[in-house]
Parts: structure tokens; sequence; C-alpha cells
């Protein structure tokens, strides 16, 4: 089964032509948390074109799986892959997260029908503001 999505399919990994590409030209920079594997070739035409950058998925393809260390390589904004030290979180930030929307982990707020709830009385939360 998993031959056949490989072959038919590109949502579900790598084809079997970026798998051939891959092992062709492909240069193994490194992976991040969601174990997406990230690969990089160089220009055939150096100073004039950029190196090509791609990124396996490790599964189904998502976009917003890439981290935001791995997305500013990917698309060239720095020129250096990120490594563990670059990604150390403030303690402001969160870490990151795929996007859930459509999957069952996607956010229903109270009173969704999707979330299986019962309607939630809409309360006055507006007063206007009196200057003194």
């Amino acid at each position: 089964m998993r031959f056949l999505k490989q072959f038919f399919t590109w949502w579900n990994g790598a084809t079997w032509n970026t798998r051939f590409y891959t092992w062709r030209k492909g240069e193994f920079v490194g992976s991040d948390s969601f174990g997406n594997r990230y690969y990089r070739a160089k220009s055939a035409i150096p100073d004039s074109i950029p190196e090509r950058r791609w990124v396996i998925y490790s599964g189904y393809s998502e976009g917003s799986q890439v981290g935001p260390g791995w997305h500013g390589w990917i698309h060239h904004r720095v020129d250096t892959p990120p490594t563990d030290a670059d990604m150390k979180l403030r303690e402001w930030q969160k870490p990151h997260q795929e996007n859930l929307t459509g999957s069952a982990g996607a956010y229903r707020p109270p009173g969704s029908i999707a979330a299986g709830g019962k309607p939630v009385k809409p309360t006055p939360g507006y007063q206007a503001w009196q200057p003194e």
C-alpha cells in the first residue's frame, strides 16, 4: 500500500521522482522535531541561481509543519541552516505547532456546533468609555 501511495500521490511523503532526485543531487542538511528532512543541491551556475532547497515530510505533506527556523532557511532568508542552539525559545514564545484546522485537534470555541456543546448565552461585554 505504501508503495502505491508513493507512486501515485505527492501528498504522502516523497514520490519516487523526488527520492531519485534526492539520491542523485541532494545533500542532507538536517531534520526537525516533526521528523521532516531538509536537503539542498548546489546550483549548476554559481553566483547566478541560488541553491535549490527542499523538504521531505515525514508523513502527510503539510507546509505548516516547517518550523520558523527551517522556514527562513528554506526560503533563502538565512544562509546557514538552523541548529538547536539557534532555536532556543524565549519565555514569551510557544513551541511551534502545525496548523490543526480540519483535524480533531482544531480549536472549537464554547457553543460551537462542532464541539457538540449548547449555544452560549451572549453577555453584554461592551461598555462605552467615559472620560473622567
